[in-house]
């Protein structure tokens, strides 16, 4: 195996889990955490013949992860390292590493409390605070608690503030490991490609003669949105090598860019695929998505927040970034949910820009001016400060808890919606 900065830290990782329970590790994109982690605690004494248990936000990413480690070890998916998602299992008797998506876990806690066949449940891009990451290690760490004293827990990140978890963890030692980036030279709408050369990006400017005003979230943006990334990913196809990455917040956009840049005859026979990657596609697009090109081929990856941590797209040199996600966000007055478009936070961009630095230096150009960049959340908002808490409580009532405060949160789902939650 090719060195990788993780393994710097590795021999600290497994001093630390021999004597405590807990641990933080905080290590770049690049480092080498999600693969060589896993593997790098089969061994251990503590561990004795009990399996693994590792998280990943997404399917594709437990796949994917699966599948690299399985390769570092000579073999197929499903055998030493295997992996469960939705509709989609790969495990065998042999199968001592488990790649899991997060709802999975919460299945396996309340089938097995005591999780009697697991040593380690580790949880990687913890940062992404999913409803049912939060719940999962609230879980585990009562699981850990009450009936598995022995269970070891690692929550990992690249952009995580430790210090929290840490303390959740019950002062949980932090492990911080260097990455492997390479530098990224980084564009903002003001200097973008000459784009916005008459005004800026969310001020009063002119792209291709449209004049745009207003700030994000702002119809004017949404309009202009799908016509700024075509040009830009136009521009970006001829200076630079490589293939692009573009970031957008949902399939509405994806097919608009897609068809724009068609219209303009790239992705026609020309030496360059165009892919979407996106959520609600089936594994084995998305699979093809981030595939390595044909010798002498270029792609452009139109893709949603799916590709920013977890997953290396092959070749990529170029991002492009819309600044903006969508969320599911719960209205008690309604009883409904809804997808919001809202601004990324700014570790949510800095893993957007960190994908063009992967294999070789790159470039990031930014939608929005560096005066917005200093507005950016500081981090990204936990989904169950925002989300229907409908089922949370089902969980919740089925784990044998009355309320959310019986269990240890780093954010406790807010009372009001809990209350309104159990009342529906």
């Amino acid at each position: 195996m090719k060195p990788l900065p993780i393994d710097e830290v590795i021999p600290d990782i497994k001093r630390l889990l021999a004597a405590r329970p807990n641990a933080v590790l905080v290590a770049p994109p690049g480092a080498g955490k999600t693969t060589r982690v896993p593997l790098a605690l089969l061994g251990e004494e503590w561990l004795g013949d009990r399996k693994i248990v590792m998280l990943e936000p997404r399917r594709l990413a437990a796949r994917s992860a699966a599948a690299h480690m399985a390769s570092l070890l000579g073999e197929k998916a499903g055998e030493t390292v295997g992996y469960r998602v939705r509709l989609d299992t790969k495990v065998g008797p042999s199968t001592r590493i488990e790649v899991v998506t997060e709802g999975i876990l919460t299945r396996m806690l309340q089938s097995d409390p005591a999780l009697e066949d697991i040593g380690a449940i580790l949880f990687d891009e913890f940062h992404e605070r999913h409803l049912q990451g939060d719940l999962g290690l609230a879980l585990s760490l009562q699981s850990q608690s009450l009936l598995r004293d022995d269970l070891r827990i690692v929550v990992m990140s690249a952009t995580l503030e430790a210090a929290p978890v840490a303390r959740l963890l019950g002062d949980a030692p932090v492990i911080e490991s260097q990455g492997r980036a390479f530098p990224v030279e980084t564009f903002y709408a003001d200097n973008s490609l000459g784009l916005t050369s008459t005004g800026t990006w969310l001020g009063i400017g002119a792209v291709s003669g449209r004049p745009v005003s207003g700030t994000w979230g702002h119809t004017n943006r949404e309009d202009t949105l799908e016509s700024r990334v075509a040009s830009t990913a136009a521009a970006a196809l001829g200076r630079h090598d490589g293939d692009l990455l573009v970031f957008l917040p949902g399939m509405r956009e994806l097919r608009r860019v897609q068809t724009l840049l068609l219209e303009r005859g790239i992705g026609q026979r020309d030496g360059v695929e165009l892919v979407l990657l996106h959520g609600s596609m089936p594994l084995e697009e998305q699979g093809r998505a981030i595939a390595p090109c044909k010798a002498g081929e270029r792609k452009i990856v139109l893709a949603t927040s799916i590709a920013e941590s977890s997953l290396t797209v092959e070749g990529v040199r170029v991002v492009i970034d819309s600044g903006l996600m969508r969320v599911p966000r719960f209205s008690p007055r309604t009883g409904m949910s809804r997808l919001d478009t809202v601004p990324v936070s700014a570790p949510s961009a800095d893993q957007r820009r960190g994908r063009a630095g992967r294999v070789a230096p790159g470039v990031c150009y930014r939608l929005w001016t560096e005066q917005e960049q200093q507005l950016l959340a500081p981090r990204s908002t936990p989904e169950l400060l925002e989300a229907d808490l409908a089922p949370l409580a089902l969980e919740l009532a089925a784990w044998g808890v009355q309320s959310p405060s019986e269990l240890s949160w780093l954010d406790e789902p807010p009372a009001g919606a809990y209350a309104s939650a159990r009342a529906l």
